[in-house]
């Protein structure tokens, strides 16, 4: 049996209790959803834009999902020696793929700002959610289409018009179980006209002995004249795996920053889908991942300027040793009349051993003249003149390497409008790169 075959057979089978515990919207997709995946085959390693990643092995293994939503013994505060950025107390969270969050989350937050369980809303608001949830998306992806056949909850974030957050909200994704478990989540964000707000998402696994998949697709609306941040920082084991495909419109006058990091994982795979649907708008989009021994990590990204007028900036940075394997395809597409394009993609990756891997292939797809674009790649091992000349400085070659990840990094870190976490990140990298088990070891909420 195929992987696609075992859970569109989970869902004929329960397809009463996952609708029991979802909700309208969310429920009105299925049925879309289980058509596209009836006739559709999972890309293997080696094909068009996988080429270190294969869905079906991801998606073969056995794993649990809580369609019932038992209650399982999570303990949220094993999560918090982390504390990344020292933001709040209170984050939301989603335990495996549950929406909780203390009353005291929800205490600070303006009148304009709507935030909580996705299903929740669906429920008491169907109308309103169906009018984005799935707009974006596209079932033709194989995420996508699995992802809205079993999710049951997730989060929802919406900024009124004019309103503008001060201060960053914060959802923690928290992965524990004793046995295999596969987490389906949904986020849906709306920053409406003029609006403004920061959304840090932090994935974690608290058992590393146990097999996970997180399995995510996020939608993000951003209208006229709206700022928006999108952080996400991946920490978790080398037996998690994770899915997440982003889908972002962006309105005239718009300006979103996304950036996917990644300290620890198992094996990841990361797309981006980006579309201009006003002039004037600008995206910047940014990832890194650390990687070493066997994980892997695969990034997707297509920029769309269909509208005139708009700036983007990409950059994503990898750092490989020992066997791991990293892959990157970038695609930006201008089409026929998007006029006074800006469009700037490069990949730059650090290859610290022989048996580590990186293939990248950065793309523009551009018709018509009037542009500014350009793209690139670099593949390499950490310089040799650099590394001598800090050695005759008294340093020692551990350390001099050391040093050299943590300068390739920076450039990542310092794009990051938080302070408190621009902070807390350097340290976490250079925790990374020291050896660390958990970059997030030590750190506590009284600020270690």
């Amino acid at each position: 049996m195929s992987a696609l075959n075992q859970y569109m057979s989970l869902y004929d089978e329960h397809s009463k209790l996952i609708n029991a515990n979802g909700a309208g919207p969310l429920n009105d997709l299925r049925a879309e959803a289980r058509a596209a995946l009836e006739g559709m085959s999972l890309p293997a390693a080696g094909s068009d834009n996988y080429e270190n990643c294969d869905l079906e092995a991801m998606l073969a293994p056995d794993y649990g999902i809580n369609i019932a939503k038992i209650a399982l013994d999570v303990n949220p505060q094993a999560t918090f020696r982390c504390d990344v950025p020292l933001l709040t107390d209170t984050p939301f969270m989603l335990i495996n793929d549950t929406f909780a969050a203390s009353p005291r989350a929800m205490e600070n937050l303006p009148e304009g700002v709507e935030v909580g369980s996705l299903r929740v809303f669906a429920l008491d608001y169907p109308k309103e959610i169906a009018k984005y949830y799935g707009r974006l998306a596209e079932m033709r992806n194989p995420i996508v289409a699995l992802d809205s056949l079993l999710v049951q909850d997730g989060l929802y974030l919406r900024v009124k018009k004019g309103i503008k957050l001060e201060k960053p909200l914060q959802l923690v994704n928290i992965l524990e179980n004793g046995v295999p478990l596969m987490a389906v989540r949904r986020i849906l964000v709306i920053i409406e006209e003029d609006a403004e707000a920061t959304l840090l998402v932090c994935d974690h696994s608290q058992n590393p002995d146990v097999d996970f998949l997180a399995l995510e697709t996020v939608e993000i609306f951003a209208e006229r004249g709206a700022k928006f941040n999108y952080y996400n920082l991946e920490e978790s084991t080398a037996k998690t795996s994770r899915l997440s495909a982003l889908y972002l419109s962006q309105d005239e006058g718009s300006n979103v920053s996304i950036d996917g990091l990644t300290l620890f994982n198992g094996t990841t795979r990361n797309e981006y889908y980006t579309r201009f649907n006003g002039e004037h708008a600008e995206l910047h989009l940014y990832g890194m991942g650390i990687e070493d021994e066997t994980r892997k990590i695969s990034t997707y990204s297509h920029i769309n300027h269909a509208k005139p007028n708009c700036v983007s900036n990409e950059l994503f940075k990898f750092s490989l040793d020992d066997e791991a394997k990293g892959a990157f395809t970038g695609r930006i597409y201008v089409a026929p009349g998007a006029v006074k394009t800006e469009a700037y993609q490069s990949n730059r990756n650090l290859v610290g051993s022989d048996d580590a891997q990186m293939l990248s292939r950065p793309e523009l797809e551009i018709y018509n003249d009037d542009v500014k674009c350009s793209h690139g790649c670099a593949i390499g091992k950490p310089d040799e003149l650099q590394l001598f000349y800090m050695r005759t400085r008294g340093l020692s070659e551990a350390t001099a390497k050391l040093l050299l990840k943590q300068a390739f990094m920076s450039d990542i870190i310092d794009r990051i409008a938080i302070p408190t976490l621009r902070d807390r990140l350097h340290l976490m990298v250079e925790r990374r790169f020291a050896g660390e088990k958990s970059a997030c070891a030590g750190c506590s909420a009284c600020g270690k």
